[in-house]
């Protein structure tokens, strides 16, 4: 074993055994739009450099020059998560707005061009071009990240094993993106379609049972040069070596925040609960990739429209009632961790229709793509703007 690989591990291996339980960050990806025609345009320098001291230090790059992500600080409860996050938007909107931009919140563009796009120009990003090509400049998708602090190596592996079950779910909920490249695609999440189905080493990530067992696999991609760094591995889940947490990379980016809340709670609820069922001794819902990508088959193609297969009781479900048993499991976490309020917002979801159900509608009922889209930029950014609203009235 190289002297290096010995070094690294050391590091990642001391911040899982000292995470906090449950601490978390969340991450929102955003198109960056010209106002008038809504087309994607290059603007993430500009708000880059134009952002004030708090913002700047939360913005970072998403390979486009189109596109920008902004993060939440870890903090110890979902509650004080969710004021971070309405803050960056309330933040992030203003800005784009000061500096001639408009922003969206959708999983996929559904009408810029992937040949139009282009690559963030710096080492890190010249280098994933480099090595992925056609595949990094059809990357025109848009996330949300949950990061939840699971503390010790194993049990961060077999939470990350056991979480696998839940992904379909996860997307199926926050499915948000119909539309791409001017089509109705009829699919509910085309961003999964897109990003998980070109990208290498992406999607669903076999069993690893063990912390040396995932180790023992990095390593050897790094010893045959097929990454250079860890996060060259784009799982839908993986242990974050950098800061020591679980990272849910399934969702689509939400259109309002709430929804995104909504969905990052189920997730932290989610993980909660399965390390309490490690923690007991009892055994983990762990599936074999196979049975979990056939529910991701149907939660990209149907969203909450379709139905998931309980694989233990060897019967479909709706996706509806699926979704509403992830909520009872994670009901006895809610209280403790701030989620009750945003787990009500996740039947909410389900009731009214995610972003997938109520694009699809509008498109359905006469809307152009181009107008449904426009709907959901004008609903992201009134619902953002009006909580720099709020904050200034509860300030004395």
């Amino acid at each position: 074993m190289a002297a290096d690989h010995d070094a690294y591990f050391e590091e990642v291996e001391a911040r899982f055994e000292n995470a906090l339980d449950f601490d978390l960050g969340l991450e929102e990806e955003f198109h960056v739009l010209d106002p008038e025609t809504l087309e994607l345009t290059p603007g993430f320098e500009a708000l880059r450099d134009a952002a004030g001291e708090r913002l700047h230090g939360r913005i970072a790059g998403e390979l486009l020059r189109s596109e920008i992500e902004v993060s939440t600080p870890r903090t110890l409860h979902f509650g004080q998560a969710s004021k971070q996050l309405l803050l960056n938007r309330a933040e992030l909107f203003a800005l784009a707005d000061r500096e001639g931009y408009a922003l969206g919140a959708t999983g996929t563009h559904p009408f810029s061009a992937w040949k139009d796009q282009q690559i963030i120009d710096t080492p890190h990003y010249r280098l994933v071009e480099d090595r992925l090509k056609y595949v990094a400049w059809r990357n025109n998708t848009w996330a949300a990240h949950v990061h939840v602090g699971v503390r010790g190596c194993n049990r961060a592996v077999a939470v990350c094993d056991a979480l696998r079950t839940y992904l379909p779910h996860l997307l199926a909920l926050s499915a948000n993106s119909p539309f791409i490249e001017g089509v109705w695609t009829q699919l509910h999440s085309a961003r999964t379609q897109t990003f998980s189905r070109m990208f290498p080493r992406c999607g669903i990530p076999d069993v690893f049972g063990t912390w040396a067992a995932h180790r023992g696999f990095y390593e050897e991609l790094i010893d045959t040069n097929c990454i250079q760094e860890f996060t060259q591995v784009w799982w839908s889940v993986r242990p974050h070596h950098r800061f020591g947490t679980v990272e849910v990379r399934v969702c689509d980016a939400q259109t309002e925040a709430w929804q995104s809340l909504a969905i990052s709670a189920l997730t932290v609820g989610l993980i909660a609960h399965l390390a309490r069922v490690y923690d007991e001794g009892m055994p983990l819902p762990i599936l074999p990739t196979r049975y979990v990508e056939e529910n991701l088959w149907r939660a990209i193609r149907y969203g909450m429209d379709g139905k998931l297969v309980d694989w233990a009781m060897g019967e479909e479900l709706p996706a509806s009632d699926a979704i509403r048993h992830l909520i009872e499991i994670s009901a006895p976490q809610a209280d403790a961790l701030g989620l009750t309020p945003h787990l009500e917002s996740v039947e909410r979801m389900v009731r009214e229709g995610n972003g997938a159900q109520q694009q699809v509608k509008a498109h359905l009922e006469g809307e152009t793509l181009t107008e449904v889209f426009a709907g959901t930029v004008r609903r992201a950014h009134a619902i953002s703007l009006q909580e720099i609203a709020d904050r200034q009235e509860d300030q004395p």
